[in-house]
């Protein structure tokens, strides 16, 4: 009986989220009837399904650097669920304007703005990124000469935030530059997810919208004993460490043990180096730093 109510509840928990991130805050607070949801589908579902928007975060190589999804934050301190996602027909206009749907909020177009961690990024006077007018320009609240925001901080690609720009395409213009579009899915304002990957950052992720796979010429390059011993713990032994162990006439349960003893002596003398390369470091800049400024005097 326990089992049975808890299938039914996982069940009806997994039924409820299907219809919330489907249907979003378009009820109104108020939950619809089965004959209003149906219908709420049958307009919704083809729109989201033909007419997706895909938004994104791009530096100036091309790369995503953040890919939207429906609770990303805004400038306007709003989620992006919250703006206008669903369009009966893609507007002509580039680019595709993205309004807040909240009652009395200037923003006209979502227009993404990271984080320092948790917290809000500064503007060259000074001032977060709250203190600033959703408004277009972006005007300071707090003072009287910001023109308008304008952050100096480093996105992880390396490139500043004022570099980059929220970009907002349709599915053919994401598919001409060869970028990832996933699935036609009927969930309401899924932005630029396409997966698991895409909450990652822009330069950890190894598709077309990130930093892209690595070159075949690294992937087929021989593990040394410099490389990391993870890599190290899934290379198979060599073909010297084979010929060996063969005339030698070991036992399989011999090789292994060996080979498991020649990597951990790997491992230690790896992580040896790796803290002996720090202490030198730890040692140079304390040298400079003790070191007496020559004197300027003739």
């Amino acid at each position: 009986m326990l089992r049975k109510l808890l299938l039914l509840s996982s069940f009806s928990y997994f039924f409820f989220m299907t219809c919330y991130r489907i249907v979003g805050d378009d009820d109104g607070g108020k939950l619809f009837t089965p004959e209003e949801y149906e219908e709420y589908k049958r307009k919704v579902l083809p729109i989201r399904l033909q007419n997706r928007l895909y938004v994104s975060w791009r530096s100036p190589t091309g790369m995503d650097c953040k890919l939207v999804g429906p609770e990303t934050l805004c400038f306007c301190t709003h989620r992006y669920k919250q703006h206008k996602t669903d369009h009966e027909v893609i507007p002509k206009d580039r680019p595709v304007c993205v309004p807040c749907r909240v009652s009395r909020c200037p923003c006209q177009s979502y227009h993404y703005v990271p984080l320092n961690g948790t917290q809000p990024i500064r503007c060259r006077c000074k001032h977060f990124a709250d203190q600033h007018s959703a408004a277009p320009g972006f005007s300071c609240n707090s003072c009287s000469k910001c023109s308008g925001f304008h952050s100096c901080f480093t996105c992880a690609c390396g490139q500043p935030t004022y570099a980059h720009e929220t970009v907002v395409e349709t599915k053919e213009e994401r598919l001409a530059q060869g970028k990832p579009v996933g699935q036609d899915v009927p969930y309401a304002a899924m932005g630029g997810l396409t997966g698991f990957s895409s909450l990652a950052e822009g330069y950890v992720r190894l598709d077309d919208s990130g930093r892209g796979p690595p070159s075949a010429e690294l992937l087929e390059s021989p593990v040394t004993s410099k490389d990391h011993p993870f890599l190290k713990a899934f290379q198979g032994p060599s073909s010297s460490a084979q010929t060996t162990s063969q005339i030698a006439g070991g036992s399989s349960a011999t090789r292994q043990v060996s080979h498991g003893k020649h990597s951990e002596d790997e491992d230690m003398a790896y992580f040896e180096n790796c803290y002996q390369e720090r202490l030198k470091k730890e040692k140079a800049a304390k040298q400079k730093v003790k070191s007496p400024v020559p004197s300027k005097k003739p």
